[in-house]
């Protein structure tokens, strides 16, 4: 599978991934120094194969960059917060 590296597309308030030619994408909305996600979408092509996860993990890491705080409305967000302890701290 080849995928592409996670890239802030700010203008859309999404967070995106390409791979095999799909696009992931991990909405957000900023609120001060807050990030919010607020849904995750893999197409169906590509699920299964680590593609939202390794989204979310660039999208954290990003956030992480620009000392952003995380509020994961998304429960694929929050799952994969959960299931990683070396991210949990950025949630508010």
């Amino acid at each position: 599978m080849t995928m592409t590296t996670v890239h802030d597309n700010a203008a859309e308030q999404e967070f995106e991934l390409i791979a095999d030619g799909h696009r992931a994408i991990a909405a957000y909305q900023l609120e001060g120094d807050t990030i919010v996600f607020t849904h995750t979408l893999v197409p169906r092509e590509v699920e299964g194969r680590g593609v939202g996860s390794k989204l979310i993990r660039g999208a954290l890491d990003a956030a992480r960059d620009r000392g952003l705080r995380v509020v994961p409305q998304c429960t694929f967000v929050r799952a994969y917060i959960e299931r990683h302890p070396e991210v949990q701290d950025l949630v508010r």
